[in-house]
């Protein structure tokens, strides 16, 4: 009786909050991101002579960061949902709802969940330099982005940040693939990246 209680209690809860569907698919979107990508890094955990913290040390911290953004933003979502607040600019809860009563709609959130299962899987054969960009794609496509122009711009705009990040900055070494055109991309990638740093003297 007292658990039926609690859970009753728990349910009313989480009524009244302003939480809708589409505030936990992102969230868990975002939670199992980190977590494939932090289990990922299990493969190219190295020592590295300039760097005590080894190869993983800031893809990790940057993951860590992810997850505290990913849980501070479903605490305010849990609270306050996505009004549109004064000075602020974003969407509202006035907005269409995006359902998920069909068979459709269910498929596509299975879709969104295993995508980055689908993604991890894919980097030993194809590498991170060529399933990056397919992984954005998709992902944007499966939340809901349909144009084409938004979706490429999107895509360049967060593939750009990638490699910007973890190639130019951190230098970690990154899955390359063992499956040509794949590999061959990653070789290219690989050379652009060393000439950019033996001309800025990295």
């Amino acid at each position: 009786v007292i658990a039926n209680r609690t859970l009753s209690k728990n349910i009313e809860s989480l009524a009244m909050t302003k939480l809708k569907t589409r505030h936990i698919v992102e969230t868990l979107v975002w939670l199992l991101t980190v977590v494939v990508f932090f289990v990922y890094s299990f493969e190219f955990n190295q020592e590295i002579e300039i760097y005590k913290f080894g190869a993983t040390g800031w893809p990790r911290v940057i993951l860590g960061i992810l997850l505290l953004v990913t849980l501070g933003n479903f605490l305010h979502l849990y609270k306050k949902g996505s009004e549109a607040q004064q000075g602020r600019v974003g969407i509202s809860d006035d907005e269409e709802e995006i359902s998920y009563d069909s068979i459709g709609s269910v498929q596509k959130l299975v879709a969104i969940l295993i995508l980055p299962f689908i993604f991890s899987w894919s980097l030993k054969p194809v590498g991170f330099y060529a399933a990056t960009p397919i992984f954005v794609v998709l992902l944007i496509f499966l939340l809901g982005e349909k144009r084409i122009k938004w979706i490429l711009a999107n895509t360049l705009f967060i593939y750009f940040l990638i490699i910007l990040l973890f190639m130019v900055l951190l230098n970690a070494p990154l899955p390359q693939g063992n499956v040509s055109p794949f590999y061959d991309f990653s070789a290219l990638m690989l050379t652009l990246n060393t000439k950019l740093h033996q001309s800025l003297n990295f």
